[in-house]
This record gives C-alpha cells, sequence and structure tokens, in this order.
C-alpha cells in the first residue's frame, strides 16, 4: 500500500475527481455492465426529466436514489440496464418557444407554419442535456446516456401509437369534453397535477346574486354566491343540496324575498339581528322575516330568470338541480352553475338534463381566455379583468345582492404564473372509472417506501379516479392516431407506421404534427378522404408509455420485454402519486392487467433551510455544483439518504447538514483507514516483513476484540442487505456511524500498542489483518452509497490484494455467515464492556477525577457470569487501559452493592392493557427480590391476570452504599443492566502513575506538533524549573516510560552540548510539577533495546 496524506491535507472533493478520471480510464460503468451480462435482469425505470432546464436537489435526490438502489443491485448479481430518458414534448417546450417567438394564440402558429414552430421546439428540446450529464456524473451517478431514449423518436412515439390502439381496441378510448385547468397565457389546458403545483393566496371578488323564481306570486329570488362573476353570462343553472333545509325570508327594508341555505342566512348582509349592546339598544336592524322553510329537494326543477339574455334560446336552461356536492361551509347554499368552467358544474348539469352529451354546451371564451362575440357586451375582455365591469352591470340591473372580497388559494399556471382558469374543452379520453377495480387491486400488489404514500395517498386517487383526458389542442407531441371522416362518423386508429403507410399508401418517416397532417386515408364507406385530428398526445401519456416505448415494444425487444415485465423499481417524488405512478399504473393494467413495477421509492420534496420553496430568484439554496465542488458528492449523497426527504417526507436543505457528513462519518472513517496504512508501512520501515493480508488466517485470530470487530463487520453486511432488500435507505447510515464508533473509538483506540507492533510482532499482524478485512468490507458494502471514497481506498487497499478487480464496482456484495452462539456472546460482552467504560467514565466526571489519575479498582456487578468472565478474562486489558484502574473484580450477586426494584415500561403496557394499567403497575412495583430474579431467569411473569415479558418491566439496580464508606470513597452508575462501583481513595503510587502517564501525553503533543513521524526516533531531556517530585516519578515509572515514548527521560544536563532541538516546551505536570522538555533527533545510544520505535499518536483516536 502506498502512504496516504493527513487528514487535514485530504481533500473528498478534490479524490473524488481523481477518481472519475479512474472511472473514465477503465470505462467503468460500461465495463460493470458486461461484467454483468447474462445474469438475472433487475429491470429499473427511469422517468424522463425535461432538458429545457437545469437539474436541481430534486433531480439530485431522485438520481441518488435511483443509483443507490441500481448499483447494490449490480453487487448481488444481477444486470441492470440503466438508461437515461428525456421528456422531449409538451407545455414546457412551446411554452419556451412562443415567449421566443412571441407567440401569443394558435392563430401565429398557424401564420407562422407548424413545421417551422415544430422545428423551434426540436432545436430546444436538449438545450441543457450536456449540463444534465455532467452534473449527474458528477454526482456519481452510473447511467447510460449514449444510449437514452427520447419521446421525440419515432421509434418511441410509433409505441405510444401501438399503447393507444390497443385501448381504442379495447373500447377504452371516447371523445366527449372535459373541464380541465386551463392556462390562458399558454392557450393550453393542463393536467390536475400540474394545475397543483402552484397555488397563491390571491383576493378575489365575492358577490352574492339575485335569480328570481319565475311565476312566484311574491316575487322570490334564489341568491347565489361566486368568486368568479365572469362565468355568470355563462349560467344555464342553480343547484340546491337535496338534505338541506332552505328558508324563505323577507328584507323588511327594502322588501327583497330571498330563498337560501337555512344554515347560510347569516352570510345576507342584515338578514340576522346583531346582538344589541348598551349603546346601540333599540337601533338595531331586527333581522329578516321568515316566512317558510322547505327541503332542498322540494326546490329541483324550479325555474327562474337568467341574468343575461345570451342562452335564452336553450329550453332545458336556468332551472334548479340538486346534488350533494353543495356544502353549507361557504356561499349561500345555492350554487351557480355555468357547465363550461366547472368540474361539478359539467356534471350536475349533465344529470339534470340542462345540457346534453354531444349538444351544445355554451363557452363563449376563446383559448387565449377572452370572451367571444357570443357575450355581446364584453367581447375581447379577458375574462378576469372583465370580473369588475360584469359586477357594475348586475348593480345596474338591480341584481347584485352583495359585494365583497375573500382571499383563498388559487392556482395559478406554473410555467406562465399566471391565474388559471377551469374551462370545457373537447379531449380524448380513457375510460379510467371502468377499470377503477383492477387499478385498485394491482397496487395492492406492489411495494413502496413508505407504504403510506401507497395506502392511503395513492390509494385514495385511484379509488377517486375519473375518466383520463390524454389529448391536448397543441402542436409539439406525439399526434393522436385517429383518422376520421369529416362527420365523424368512420373513424381508424392506427397503431403503426406499417400500418398508416398500407392504408394511406404514402412513405411515413417522422411522426410529428407537421410530417403527418397531411397523410389522408380513403374512406372505405365512401366519405372521400379521412383525416387526422388536430389533438397531440399529453405528455403524460407519453411518460405512462415509457415501458413499452423505450424498447420500441412491440416492434422490437419483444421477448425481452415480456419476460421482464413488470420492472423491478422505480422511483421519484411525491407529487408523480398524481403523474408518472398514476400513467404508469392507468396503462399497465388497461393494456396487460398487472403493475408497471413491483417496488417504488416515494421521495418528499427538497425545501430551502427555511422551509419555503426552493427559488432561482430568492437565492435562497446552496448552487448544487458549487457545493459538490466544495465539499463532495459523497457527502451530498450520504445527507440525503440519511435525510426525511427518502421516507416522503419534506427536508430542509442545510449545506451544514452536508458538512456534518464529512465530520462525522468520513473523517472517522478515513482516519482508521489511514492508521491501517501508517501502521502497516511501519513495519517494512523497521526492516521487517512488508505487510501481507494472506499471512493470517482470520478464522482463527484469537483476540477477543479481533473477532468482536469481525463479527460486527458480518452484522453489518447483514444489517444493509436487509435494508437494502426492503428499499429502506434511511435505516444504513445510522448504522453506519454506530460501526465506525466502534471501529475507531473502540477497536482501533483500544488496539493502537497492537497495531503499532508494541506487543508481539505476529499480534501485530493479526490485528493490522483485522482492520484491513473490516475496512476492505465496509468499502465494498458501502459502493452504493459512496461510490468515490470507496474507490479511492479500495485503490490502495487492493495492492495487498491484487486478484482484486480493478473497481471496487467490479466486486461482489459481501455475504454475511451466520453467527454462532459463541459470536453473539462476544458481541454482548464487548458491548457491555463499551456500557462499563462509559458508566465509570460518568463517576470520575462526577468526582472530578480525569483519566490520567490511576484509580484503585473497579467492580462490575452483573448476574451474567458468562459476561463477567470475559470481562475479569479477555478485556481487562482494556477496560483497565481505558478507566485507568488497577484492578478489575466481579460480583455476581446484585444485592451486594444494589437494591433491585422493579418498574413498569409505561410505552409498552400502556395501550395493551388500558384501564388494568394502574393495578399492574402497582403490582409491578411491588415486586420482592425473588419475584424480579425469577423474572430475569424466565424472561416473563404473571400479574394482575396478565403475562408481562422482557420489555414490559424494567428492572432497575439502585445503588447500595457499602457500610463504613462515603461516596466520595466508593461510589457507582448503572444503566439498569450493569452495575460498576468504583474505589475513589487515592494511592501514592497510583498518583505516580497518574503524573507518569501525563508526561507521556505533553511530549506526544510535542512530537506531533514538531511534524514528527512514526518512524523519528527523538531523545528526551527534562530540566526541572521548581523543586518537585519529577525524580521520583521518573525512576519509579522508568519501564512504563520507555514502554509508551521509545526512550528513556533524561536530564538536561546528559544532552550533548552540539545537539540542536526538535522542539521545546515548558509544562506544568499535575499542579506542582514545572518542568521544560527538550526533544533532540535520537543519538544511537538513545534508544533502549527493549523498544522497537517510538510511539506517537497523530490520530484524534489516540486520546491519551
Amino acid at each position: 500500500m502506498e502512504d496516504v496524506l493527513e487528514s487535514k491535507d485530504f481533500h473528498f472533493a478534490r479524490e473524488e475527481e481523481r477518481v472519475m478520471e479512474l472511472w473514465d480510464q477503465l470505462d467503468a460503468f460500461h465495463e460493470q455492465e458486461k461484467r454483468t451480462r447474462g445474469m438475472p435482469e433487475y429491470v429499473f425505470y427511469d422517468g424522463p426529466p425535461f432538458a429545457t432546464g437545469l437539474p436541481h436537489y430534486g433531480h439530485i435526490l431522485a438520481g441518488t436514489i435511483k443509483d443507490v438502489v441500481t448499483r447494490y443491485a449490480t453487487t448481488t448479481g444481477h444486470h441492470v440496464v440503466r438508461r437515461f430518458g428525456w421528456d422531449c414534448h409538451g407545455l414546457p417546450v412551446e411554452y419556451e418557444i412562443d415567449q421566443k417567438l412571441g407567440i401569443k394564440s394558435k392563430e401565429d402558429v398557424y401564420e407562422m407554419g407548424i413545421d417551422k414552430y415544430n422545428e423551434e421546439c426540436r432545436s430546444i428540446v436538449m438545450r441543457y442535456s450536456k449540463e444534465w450529464e455532467k452534473t449527474i456524473k458528477r454526482v456519481g451517478r452510473w447511467i447510460d446516456f449514449e444510449n437514452d431514449y427520447k419521446t421525440l423518436d419515432p421509434t418511441f412515439m410509433e409505441s405510444v401509437w401501438w399503447v393507444f390502439q390497443q385501448l381504442f381496441q379495447k373500447g377504452l378510448v371516447y371523445k366527449g369534453f372535459k373541464v380541465m385547468p386551463y392556462s390562458t397565457a399558454c392557450c393550453t389546458p393542463l393536467s390536475n397535477f400540474e394545475a397543483g403545483q402552484n397555488y397563491k393566496d390571491v383576493s378575489d371578488p365575492a358577490v352574492m346574486v339575485s335569480f328570481p323564481i319565475v311565476g312566484d306570486p311574491e316575487n322570490a329570488s334564489f341568491v347565489a354566491w361566486t368568486t368568479t362573476p365572469w362565468t355568470l353570462p355563462s349560467n344555464l343553472a342553480l343547484c340546491v343540496n337535496p338534505e338541506f333545509t332552505y328558508v324563505r325570508v323577507k328584507d323588511p327594508a327594502k322588501g327583497n324575498i330571498y330563498v337560501v341555505a337555512e344554515a347560510r342566512l347569516s352570510a345576507i348582509p342584515g338578514a340576522v339581528p346583531k346582538k344589541k349592546g348598551k349603546k346601540d339598544a333599540g337601533d338595531a336592524p331586527a333581522g329578516f322575516e321568515l316566512l317558510a322553510k322547505v327541503k332542498g329537494s322540494e326546490l329541483a326543477g324550479t325555474r327562474y330568470t337568467p341574468l343575461f339574455g345570451y342562452y335564452t334560446y336553450l329550453g332545458t336552461a336556468f332551472r334548479v338541480v340538486a346534488d350533494g356536492y353543495v356544502t353549507d361551509d361557504s356561499g349561500t347554499g345555492v350554487v351557480h352553475c355555468a357547465p363550461a368552467f366547472g368540474e361539478d358544474d359539467y356534471r350536475v348539469c349533465l344529470q339534470g338534463g340542462i345540457i346534453e352529451k354531444g349538444g351544445e354546451l355554451p363557452n363563449p371564451v376563446d383559448d387565449s381566455g377572452r370572451f367571444t362575440q357570443q357575450v355581446s357586451d364584453f367581447v375581447g375582455r379577458q375574462v378576469k379583468e372583465a370580473d369588475k365591469d360584469i359586477i357594475a352591470m348586475l348593480k345596474t340591473m338591480d341584481r347584485l345582492v352583495d359585494s365583497a372580497s375573500i382571499v383563498h388559494s388559487y392556482p395559478f399556471c406554473w410555467r406562465s404564473d399566471t391565474p388559471l382558469i377551469y374551462k370545457a374543452v373537447p379531449s380524448w379520453f380513457v375510460r379510467v372509472e371502468t377499470i377503477k377495480e383492477r387499478l385498485l387491486k394491482n397496487n395492492s400488489e406492489t411495494y413502496w417506501v413508505p407504504n403510506f404514500v401507497k395506502e392511503k395517498r395513492f390509494h385514495n386517487w385511484l379509488e377517486n379516479a375519473h375518466d383520463w383526458a390524454v389529448s391536448r389542442s397543441r402542436f409539439w407531441g406525439t399526434p393522436i392516431p385517429i383518422w376520421a371522416s369529416e362527420d365523424g362518423e368512420e373513424v381508424v386508429c392506427i397503431g403503426s407506421v406499417a400500418e398508416l403507410e398500407e392504408l394511406s399508401g404514402q412513405k411515413v418517416g417522422d411522426l410529428h404534427r407537421h410530417f403527418v397532417d397531411q397523410i389522408t386515408i380513403p374512406s372505405k364507406r365512401g366519405k372521400g378522404e379521412l383525416r387526422r385530428v388536430e389533438d397531440v398526445f399529453d405528455c403524460w401519456f407519453e411518460s405512462g408509455s415509457m415501458p413499452y416505448a423505450q424498447q420500441h415494444y412491440p416492434f422490437e425487444n419483444k421477448e425481452f420485454f415480456e419476460s421482464n415485465f413488470p420492472a423491478d423499481f422505480i422511483a421519484e417524488g411525491l407529487d408523480q402519486t398524481r403523474g408518472w405512478f398514476y400513467t404508469l399504473m392507468v396503462l399497465s393494467t388497461a393494456l396487460f392487467d398487472k403493475p408497471p413495477f413491483k417496488n417504488l421509492i416515494c421521495n418528499g420534496l427538497v425545501l430551502a433551510a427555511d422551509g419555503k420553496k426552493m427559488s432561482k430568484r430568492l437565492k435562497n439554496y446552496p448552487d448544487p455544483v458549487e457545493l459538490i465542488h466544495d465539499i463532495g458528492a459523497d457527502a451530498l449523497r450520504l445527507y440525503l439518504c440519511n435525510s426525511p426527504v427518502v421516507r416522503a417526507e419534506p427536508l430542509r436543505f442545510q449545506r451544514k447538514g452536508v458538512s456534518d457528513v464529512v465530520k462525522d462519518v468520513f473523517l472517522p472513517w478515513y482516519n482508521a483507514y489511514r492508521f491501517l496504512v501508517q501502521n502497516a508501512l511501519r513495519l517494512e520501515a523497521a526492516g521487517l516483513k512488508p505487510f501481507n493480508i494472506n499471512d493470517v488466517d482470520l478464522s482463527k485470530v484469537s483476540n477477543v476484540l479481533d473477532r468482536w470487530i469481525l463479527i460486527s463487520s458480518n452484522s453489518l453486511v447483514e444489517f444493509v442487505r436487509q435494508e437494502m432488500d426492503g428499499y429502506r435507505l434511511y435505516t444504513v447510515m445510522p448504522y453506519l456511524v454506530k460501526f465506525i464508533d466502534s471501529l475507531t473509538n473502540v477497536y482501533v483506540r483500544y488496539n493502537r500498542k497492537r497495531l503499532k507492533g508494541k506487543t508481539d510482532e505476529a499480534d501485530c499482524r493479526a490485528s493490522l489483518a483485522t482492520l484491513y478485512s473490516v475496512i476492505m468490507t465496509l468499502c465494498k458494502v458501502m459502493t452504493p452509497f459512496t461510490p468515490f471514497f470507496v474507490e479511492s481506498m479500495f485503490q490502495n487497499l487492493r495492492h495487498c490484494k491484487p486478484y482484486e478487480p480493478e473497481s471496487v464496482h467490479f466486486c461482489s456484495f459481501p455475504v454475511a455467515t451466520p453467527s454462532t452462539e459463541m459470536e453473539k456472546r462476544i458481541e454482548l460482552s464487548v458491548n457491555r464492556m463499551q456500557k462499563v467504560i462509559e458508566l465509570a467514565r460518568i463517576i470520575r466526571d462526577r468526582h472530578a477525577k480525569p483519566v490520567k489519575t490511576p484509580l484503585r479498582e473497579l467492580t462490575v456487578v452483573h448476574p451474567d457470569d458468562d459476561f463477567l468472565s470475559d470481562l475479569v478474562g479477555d478485556l481487562r486489558e482494556y477496560v483497565t487501559e481505558e478507566i485507568n484502574v488497577r484492578t478489575i473484580s466481579s460480583c455476581n450477586d446484585p444485592s451486594k452493592f444494589a437494591n433491585v426494584r422493579a418498574e413498569p415500561e409505561w410505552a409498552s403496557l400502556g395501550k395493551r392493557l388500558g384501564k388494568d394499567m394502574g393495578r399492574v403497575a402497582k403490582a409491578v412495583k411491588g415486586m420482592g427480590e425473588s419475584d424480579i430474579s425469577m423474572f430475569e431467569s424466565s424472561g416473563s411473569i404473571s400479574l394482575e391476570g396478565h403475562v408481562l415479558c422482557t420489555g414490559d418491566i424494567k428492572v432497575v439496580r439502585d445503588f447500595k452504599q457499602p457500610a463504613g464508606t462515603s461516596s466520595e470513597e466508593i461510589d457507582a452508575a448503572g444503566d439498569g443492566d450493569v452495575l460498576v462501583v468504583l474505589d475513589l481513595v487515592p494511592d501514592e503510587s497510583l498518583i505516580m502513575a497518574g503524573l507518569a502517564r501525563e508526561m507521556v501525553n505533553r511530549i506526544q503533543k510535542m512530537r506531533k506538533a514538531a511534524g514528527l513521524t512514526i518512524t523519528d526516533k527523538v531523545d528526551i531531556y527534562h530540566e526541572q524549573l521548581k523543586e518537585g517530585p519529577l525524580d521520583a516519578i521518573i525512576s519509579s515509572q522508568i519501564e512504563y516510560l520507555e514502554a509508551s515514548l521509545g526512550t528513556s527521560v533524561r536530564p538536561f544536563s546528559a544532552k550533548a552540548a552540539d545537539v540542536e532541538p526538535l522542539a521545546v516546551e515548558e509544562h506544568v505536570i499535575g499542579d506542582a510539577i514545572h518542568v521544560k522538555f527538550i526533544l533532540t533527533t535520537a543519538s544511537k545510544d538513545g534508544i533502549p533495546k527493549a523498544t522497537l520505535e517510538s510511539e506517537v499518536s497523530n490520530l484524534n483516536m489516540d486520546g491519551h
């Protein structure tokens, strides 16, 4: 292995760039794909983004999730085809061109020419593709850009035609009207998904309007409320709730009689008397007079006088209909219906016979949102701008009951940022409602992370799904392949290029509108030429078709597709429950009655640090390219995978969070790796045989911590496999952090003497081989998550294993072996040992006894004899050194040092026991020592008619002060499982040892500050500056000092005059020993024979 930089000099981001160069040299991604050919296929679908904008954190997040899962699949013996996809059609592209060319309407496009317009669109669809490729590669995602798919490719478009023809032939396609969110700025309808992307709080007019009842003897009027006055010229009906009670009331001031819902009477100004105060007693209006009450169902069919005369010729209009969608939480309980401008309006008017399917639908608003000639009073006016004038006209007509304003959440166009309207548009539909039960069944067969998105959000969306409008009256998209006669009676749906060529007699290349609109098909019924309908597909239909279209199914790859459908895995954001996830599910169910995927990870939204949406304009988030350049892609990947966002929850993105991954994960991991490399190289530098991993049989290592860290490494492999098989990415990092802490702060820290060769050579090589094996395993386990960092380490580690593949990403994922009972015992004992050390430190801190101060005895109290045997046996050396105690004793009878009591685990028992909890809790607290002992040995006990098991009762051991002692002499700490008792009485010899330990610590820090390496030999001299017991300390602790420092500490007078010092520092040892230490280059006679080399701690893990 080659030496590596200190962590302060190691730059993770620059190292990642070097790794990228290596991958390019190896052609690593394609090489990995080649090596896995012939293995079982793992099918992954990549949802296509638009390339008209730059990638943001949402894209990086989804891409990281996809890369982690597909890398893992590859390392576990699968062949994974990873093709990048591009969404090339639709509104985002057209909007860009409209802005560029000043296109305001469809007429502008026709004037320009569809061919020129579409070619302008084609010219920008891949505008940022290189930036996308660069960013995605820099994040470490391996995906094929050369063999990508584009929704504008003729092969893709042909498969989309095939999909539609299949639906058409199954009777799942029809033409109708659909009231849809509509962008007047973009002159196009939007999907509900798109409409939900940009809601804003706005102030709109809120008016109450009277509708006189035809033939009413008292000239009564219905009062309806609306926040869209511009829809009133198109009013055709009023709707009431059949279950509500409606009242007929009289305004005594004006003599007007109104009909409104009883529950909403208070909304009418002056209808309900105000509570009288002292000042205005007798002056307050009395309110409206109640004349009668009637059920809403009785009002159905009542005719009323229309507001305007634009549609008076419609004999079926201007009647009251009844429907349960009318609520009593706002308005008057009477809803004005304009069927062309409201989804519910359209539905209830159709059900009530106000309009008919295929009949006239009054729709006096053009594509750009302006009134047509039908509404002569406001012709040419933009509808939202006409609100004020309509209200003014209502006032002059004496039909305005009240005019106010309301602040509410309203949808805006996600492209133009202008208010949307709801508008009926002719559309081609896919019948979703008829396959709803199959959709729900297929959804139940899929696995989602998190599950609640599938069971709640997506299930509810499917349960309430309506027929899907799949057409758009636009230009740049896949043309709907329907050719029809002029009267619409002869319709042909084309499913392939070959079919169109055969029926038309013309050669077909490109399938866009400007190539196929001119193609006609001779009628078979004598109706002349069949011409293509003008519409194109909604781009969501195209993306929902991608499983088939990316492979040009069924025209190519038929066998491969059919044997590998559905996909094993997809992943996108929470917003796609109503987008891509939905369209995939609808089409796969309609085509094959199967779900389109088996497993899905749904991520949440990445927000700015303040919880707001990330905004380029506000610059409220760190630039992703700069962040990766500064900190690194691996840190970003791990930060995202460890966040709530991979559980479909929002993430408030913070740069500090990415930096913390470096600090908390990568630096400790790197330091352990560097410690291995340094000490492996030290062997050769000391003239010994170079380190060779094959010299040690790790299955036969005897050191308990060697065995423990190998067992822990095996547990890590098992855990990561288990969690990755369950697609739970977010559980891996917490376990990884815990493992790295165990590796650095337990294994390396406790074994530093062995690793540095301070015991014997064979023991040193065993510990180095163990550490090597664990770090190599860790690299292979973490390849999916941190591909750069593990590659960097692997390239150095493989010098010891030249038979390993050229890249860590060509390696298989490690396989865990089942744990034996002995291994489980070792793992438990070492975990308990760590708890013992932690508790002993708590006692030291409580009494201000630093670790450098040696203590006489530590007693561990626990009923498990195996653990106590391990602690005073194999683990004794580690505990005595870490706690700095002279002896360790054990006690398996807790009653000698503790009073034992039982406490109920409220969280475990509360829900289960309910009202019995009080009685059971009292019984638990009343358990005696014998009861507790029996419970601990058997694992269960019956109390008050309930069987309580492990986890239901907490056994607490409270320290019992030994007779004749104080807490200043003997103190204890416990965690309910282990009790640690520490003798705090000072001892002269222990004090001397503590001061010697402090001397070693100061000298080691001098070495580090002087930039000395492990192999740099020095002589150490001391000069006492004040009277003190320095000589006594050195003479009594000479063996410890020489073993720790690699040389004796000699008086300054022994230093040769011509030797220049390497470092000189003054120190205070203890409270009273003032001394100056001088380090010089070692003379030949200055190195004790007993020591091979000096010990230096230039890693933070060396804590003393």
